[in-house]
């Protein structure tokens, strides 16, 4: 289990079977939001406005990719890492393979949680009292 502290900027990798931490690793400033794309974790830095992808089997930097400004969550859809930008009302579309920005989508005024169901990505947004799909 992989989960993030916002306060000390670290992540804590837990052993399933009885939750004991066994590995924290440095990432970016108040890391928030975290999502597997199947090799990868990929960690937002929210203070830091950008999100890092962590090798999942040994816990090494592969990348830290700018996105936009305050990133909260983060969604993995197959090929491409999705990041709401909940300061600037965007969502970053990264390709997975290598960090690149494939588009950064205006949503609302603050989009801060996003989840994958297979085929579209939902988006909610806090200030406006709804959710997008996409």
């Amino acid at each position: 289990m992989w989960v993030t502290n916002w306060h000390d900027g670290t992540v804590s990798v837990l052993r399933a079977s009885d939750g004991s931490p066994f590995l924290t690793l440095s990432v970016g400033l108040h890391p928030k939001g975290i999502a597997f794309d199947g090799a990868n974790m990929w960690v937002v830095n929210q203070n830091a406005g950008t999100v890092s992808a962590l090798r999942a089997s040994d816990g090494e930097h592969v990348m830290t990719c700018e996105v936009g400004t305050m990133p909260s969550d983060v969604a993995f859809d197959g090929a491409n890492i999705w990041v709401t930008n909940s300061h600037d009302g965007t969502v970053s579309v990264l390709k997975a393979s290598d960090g690149s920005l494939v588009t950064s989508v205006p949503l609302g005024a603050v989009p801060q949680a996003v989840a994958f169901d297979g085929a579209n990505m939902w988006i909610a947004d806090w200030a406006e009292d709804m959710v997008s799909k996409l």
